[in-house]
């Protein structure tokens, strides 16, 4: 496995962004699907990196500068045919790596209240992520869990 910035060009990334956003539809109401399209991702304050494995995409994730010290974990997704093999374990720590690099003193993210995001909520609190209110520009939402890590 290696991790690559970027690859926004690359149609198997661009594949599994939109299997990303097609996962959140289906167990999301349309409000509260937070995940970035294409064009979300291209923001200046974000940098998206890609998992592969040889040529084969594994997954992707993102970090979003928040401000100086604070940034939000987005769009992490692994390929449904790679799940249960470490992918999501290797970008997260991938992320808080740069996190500390970046000299962030807080790393956030949002994600599903549902079953379906059950996985993704053990991952985080796996890496001592807490649960915490809304941050940034969220609000309370009965659909959106928020959770926070100190670093």
């Amino acid at each position: 496995m290696y991790i690559r910035e970027g690859q926004l060009d690359r149609p198997e990334v661009i594949a599994l962004l939109r299997e990303h956003l097609q996962g959140m539809a289906e167990l999301s109401p349309p409000e509260s699907i937070h995940a970035l399209d294409l064009d979300g991702l291209k923001h200046p304050r974000i940098s998206l990196w890609s998992v592969w494995d040889g040529g084969e995409l594994l997954g992707c994730g993102a970090l979003k500068q928040l401000d100086a010290e604070h940034g939000e974990i987005k769009s992490m997704r692994t390929a449904d045919a790679h799940r249960r093999r470490g992918v999501a374990a290797a970008m997260l720590e991938h992320i808080l790596d740069e996190a500390a690099r970046r000299a962030y003193r807080r790393l956030s993210l949002e994600t599903g209240s549902m079953e379906g995001f059950g996985p993704a909520r053990s991952l985080y609190a796996r890496y001592g992520f807490d649960y915490c209110g809304p941050f940034a520009d969220y609000r309370d939402d009965p659909h959106s869990v928020f959770m926070s890590k100190t670093l």
